[in-house]
């Protein structure tokens, strides 16, 4: 029912509570009424087959000694009694009202000389409301006869109606209490609720670090409340992530930009000679292809943190994949008379995205190349049922304070950047490992330089 849907809940709850507890004091007000009906009839059936025994016994006592019946068959308001000959004709009493009209018909006759029976609720002459009748078959010593004792019923309708009052007037006093201790308890139990909202009403950007109030209870409110809150404090640090990822990109944008700019306002005003102006034009192009790569990495990080960074899995044998990064660094290596070198004996192999996993190893060995010193050395080992890439040079290594944070976003051993670079290698390296399904590692080696690896899983046999 779409109205019932718009009510608050403390309504829809008390209102399925007071249905149910109706229905339960309905079903309870049906048992008891049949139930004392029941007993009451069984008490009046009692009750009849008494006085019937009670009028055969003075019936008898009375033909035996040779005087009427009288006493065992006085007649009120209350129950009444008849003897009945096996022709239909009372015998007793021989005078009153009970004396000249039968208290049975014939086919009620014909079923009391066979078998006690009840016969009722009926009409009879003797009485103005409806009475119930037993009649049961007697010998006695003038021949058998057939005893009838009868009752009004007007004390049991009367009984059961103020039952019925009773169980009424009770059920809906009960209801109504019911149903008001449900909507105070409802109402108790949703207070968290409302608490939770109105502080969640205040939390701002402002006030991020506002947490939702939990209660003292163990239950299902205080798990929601704590629930919530850790998904705030996620909530929270992902806007902190984000808040310093903006911050970092625009800090590392600015830079070149400006530098970008500087060219190309000096090749404005003081580029006269065709000299100036291509040195001029090749800065800024420098520049340009900085600003490139740095939007190419920001775009890799931004996608890793999202979990949406596509891969295209395939396999790559790693000795030739790493002999094709050896001499694309060749030129480079010659540039700076350094050596490089690939140890990968081993025939390993892992499923990877082959474009993903060589801007990772790329960007180690640029970082060799940039901060390190000495021979840089590709090398596969196979460990624990994974495969580990290594980048190692023979330089001054990672300062000790650094390995911590080296695979963070914009984290720079050299702070003053004399050494270029944006700090998202590394970064870049670890998220492209975390989306193969494995990590990034750094360490300094125990005779000088550094030690930067990744660990793939290792491809089934």
């Amino acid at each position: 029912m779409p109205g019932l849907r718009r009510l608050p809940i403390k309504a829809r709850v008390t209102l399925a509570f007071a249905g149910a507890t109706a229905l339960l004091l309905i079903a309870l007000g049906f048992f008891i009424y049949l139930r004392f009906e029941s007993r009451l009839d069984s008490e009046i059936n009692q009750n009849l087959r008494t006085r019937a025994s009670e009028v055969a016994h003075g019936v008898r006592r009375a033909q035996l000694a040779g005087s009427p019946a009288a006493a065992a068959l006085v007649e009120g308001e209350e129950s009444f009694a008849q003897v009945l000959g096996l022709g239909g004709r009372p015998v007793a009493p021989k005078t009153g009202p009970a004396a000249s009209t039968p208290l049975l018909r014939p086919d009620e006759l014909a079923r009391a000389r066979r078998r006690p029976t009840f016969i009722g609720p009926t009409d009879v002459a003797l009485s103005h409301d409806p009475v119930r009748l037993f009649a049961e078959p007697v010998t006695l010593p003038d021949g058998p006869v057939v005893v009838v004792t009868g009752v009004p019923l007007d004390d049991r309708r009367d009984t059961l109606a103020n039952l019925r009052d009773l169980l009424i007037v009770g059920g809906a006093a009960a209801l109504v209490v019911a149903s008001m201790v449900g909507y105070i308890a409802v109402a108790a139990a949703l207070r968290p609720v409302e608490a939770m909202r109105r502080r969640a009403a205040e939390i701002s950007a402002a006030e991020p670090r506002e947490r939702l109030p939990v209660g003292d209870a163990r239950d299902e409110l205080s798990r929601l409340s704590e629930t919530l809150n850790a998904m705030l404090g996620r909530i929270h640090d992902a806007l902190e992530r984000e808040r310093r990822f903006l911050d970092d990109a625009s800090h590392e944008l600015r830079t070149p930009l400006a530098l970008h700019k500087t060219e190309l306002e000096i090749a404005l005003r003081y580029g006269r000679e065709p000299a100036e102006l291509r040195a001029s034009i090749a800065s800024a192009i420098e520049e340009a292809d900085r600003l490139a790569e740095l939007a190419e990495d920001l775009l890799v990080v931004a996608r890793s943190e999202d979990s949406s960074l596509d891969l295209r899995l395939e396999p790559v044998e790693l000795p030739p994949f790493l002999d094709g990064l050896r001499e694309r660094f060749r030129s480079r290596a010659g540039a700076d008379r350094r050596a490089i070198a690939v140890d990968a004996d081993g025939a390993y192999e892992v499923e990877a995205d082959r474009q993903r996993l060589e801007r990772a190893l790329i960007n180690m060995v640029d970082n060799a190349f940039r901060h390190g010193g000495g021979e840089v050395t590709l090398r596969a080992a196979r460990r624990d049922g994974r495969i580990e890439l290594h980048v190692a040079d023979r330089g001054p290594g990672f300062p000790p304070e650094f390995l911590d944070r080296a695979f963070e976003r914009f984290s720079r051993a050299d702070p003053a950047r004399r050494r270029g670079g944006t700090g998202l290698g590394l970064a870049i390296v670890d998220r492209i490992a975390r989306a193969h399904g494995g990590r990034a590692h750094a360490a300094n080696r125990a005779g000088g330089g550094a030690d930067v690896w990744i660990e793939l899983p290792s491809p089934p046999a």
